[in-house]
């Protein structure tokens, strides 16, 4: 388990095994590839960052990723893994995510994006600038990013030499 602060010096436990947290999480952040590119979205509030979201009533945390996907980026998924799950423990509030690593089959043009401002294409994640630019969500800001990255590198490191 690896331990840290947020920007808001809230205490995170992030894993990497099967649901350590809860099995029954109700948010969810999914780290999109599309094409050898990294896929985010615009929020309108909060910047560029992966897309996320709440669990539905009824729904799976799986289903609420691919939904989440498909409103702020329109986005079909073409396979999803559960990477890890992180709890934020927050001043009077616990939140906990599972974290997905999702690849892309292609993007469609919407009507709305939610509370986006839809899809956002980038070659490369700027991991060592990041915490420090304003174009992105605070979401995208702790080290959760930067251990979910290098996680979907070793990941996809392993896939390939099968």
């Amino acid at each position: 388990m690896i331990v840290f602060q947020d920007m808001y010096h809230n205490e995170v436990n992030l894993s990497f095994t099967e649901n350590p947290f809860s099995t029954n999480p109700k948010h969810v952040w999914v780290v999109c590839r599309f094409n050898k590119q990294w896929l985010l979205t615009q929020h309108s509030e909060r910047g560029l960052e992966f897309p996320g979201g709440k669990v539905e009533e009824g729904e799976s945390p799986v289903d609420a990723a691919i939904r989440e996907v498909m409103e702020e980026t329109g986005a079909d998924v073409k396979s999803i893994e559960y990477i890890g799950q992180y709890k934020v423990n927050g001043k009077g509030k616990t939140i906990i995510k599972n974290i997905y690593f999702a690849t892309i089959n292609e993007i469609h043009k919407q009507q709305t994006y939610f509370e986006t401002k839809g899809p956002v294409l980038l070659d490369e994640l700027p991991l060592i600038t990041l915490k420090h630019d304003p174009r992105f969500s605070f979401i995208m800001k702790d080290d959760v990013l930067t251990h979910s990255i290098t996680y979907i590198e070793e990941y996809l490191k392993s896939k390939k030499a099968l």
